[in-house]
């Protein structure tokens, strides 16, 4: 009986150790699926890491200081061109532009009496001429007295002077009618700016004071988006930058909206890269822009650099580096063997290849839960 057991535990011993060998070594060893190579079209595309912004942002300063008296807005809303934003309290600007007003209008009516003193000593010289000219004839006739004549004359003279006098007083007005009027519009000038208006139809971004709080001048108060230039700022390596072109198609992917795809274009590429991280900046428009959006929220942009017409093409998974050449390996009578490619690009999933493979070759998949290839290893497929 012992032995019985002893038997068919050995038995078993052998069973186990086959199963074992089967699936640990002969499995392992020689069972590898396989692919050919094929000739398609390969979508090159660059990948980059960015945030939202925009090419326009407006800081909405005081133009002058003061208490604010209003603000007609908050962070998030929207705004149009021209809408009331912000009002500081003017303290005395309105009466001294009011007194300056009726300043330009007292030395309009001045200027309007000097005129009419004018055209009326005109008329009195025209008077004055026509009884000088007559009496000059008179007296050569002694039909009038010397006397007489010289009474003509010194009017005559007298109303000249006078003349002369109120058109010089006429443009002296001309002159104070114009200062006023320049006082007058400055004042006014200087209180239009305690009332502040929306630059552009936008988004409020930000807000950094509070009614009743005392800014000086040139505090920013206010940030506003323009949207129609919202873009993401991505940052690419320059390694996979030189095929971005602007105008290229691109998807943007939102941190907040991970699930969704939103389409753009390349609108600019900064004439500069970054001299540390080596990195180009890409600016990214939105086709349609993204309600609501969020300024430097993180995002992903996929660009669509080129197309590779007719390229044999094969699976990324498929590559491997060995003694630091890249290729993949192949399956030639039964026997495994690496072959170095010349690759001309990589897209998501696959890679063009120039040359080192063809068609009608088989490439073997590796597999990380068996062992590695070696060269003219045997294997089944």
């Amino acid at each position: 009986m012992n032995k019985r057991i002893k038997y068919i535990i050995i038995a078993i011993l052998v069973i186990v150790g086959i199963v074992l060998f089967y699936k640990n070594v002969y499995i392992v060893k020689t069972t590898y699926k396989t692919l050919s190579p094929k000739v398609a079209n390969l979508d090159i595309k660059v990948f980059g890491i960015g945030n939202v912004s925009a090419k326009d942002i407006y800081s909405i300063t005081a133009q002058t200081g003061g208490k604010i008296i209003s603000i007609l807005t908050d962070e998030g809303q929207w705004v149009k061109k021209g809408d009331l934003l912000i009002t500081i309290d003017p303290v005395d600007m309105p009466e001294l532009v009011e007194e300056m007003l009726i300043s330009v209008e007292k030395t309009k009516s001045e200027l309007k009496a000097l005129i009419k003193e004018s055209e009326s000593l005109n008329a009195q010289k025209e008077l004055s001429q026509i009884t000088y000219k007559r009496y000059e004839n008179l007296v050569k006739q002694s039909f009038v007295s010397k006397s007489e004549f010289d009474k003509a004359k010194t009017d005559l003279n007298s109303l000249n002077a006078q003349l002369e006098a109120t058109l010089v007083r006429i443009e002296s007005s001309k002159i104070e009618v114009q200062r006023t009027q320049k006082n007058a519009d400055s004042l006014k000038t200087k209180l239009s700016r305690f009332q502040i208006y929306a630059p552009v139809d936008g988004y409020v971004i930000s807000k950094s004071a509070e009614v009743v709080q005392n800014v000086a001048s040139a505090t920013t108060i206010l940030k506003i988006v323009d949207p129609k230039t919202l873009w993401i700022r991505a940052y690419i390596d320059e390694k996979i930058s030189g095929d971005i072109k602007v105008g290229q198609k691109a998807e943007i992917t939102l941190r907040s909206q991970s699930n969704k795809q939103f389409t753009g274009y390349v609108k600019r590429i900064v004439a500069q890269s970054d001299a540390v991280t080596q990195e180009r900046e890409i600016n990214v428009a939105f086709d349609d822009l993204p309600i609501p959006f969020y300024i430097n929220e993180q995002a992903r942009v996929t660009i669509n650099a080129k197309t590779i017409s007719n390229a044999i093409t094969i699976p990324l998974n498929t590559l491997k580096v060995e003694d630091g050449k890249e290729g993949v390996w192949t399956l030639i009578d039964n026997k495994a063997y690496f072959k170095e490619l010349n690759i001309q690009a990589k897209g998501d999933n696959e890679a063009a290849i120039i040359s080192g493979i063809k068609t009608e070759d088989i490439i073997i998949i590796p597999d990380s839960s068996k062992k590695a290839l070696s060269e003219g290893m045997r294997i089944h497929q």
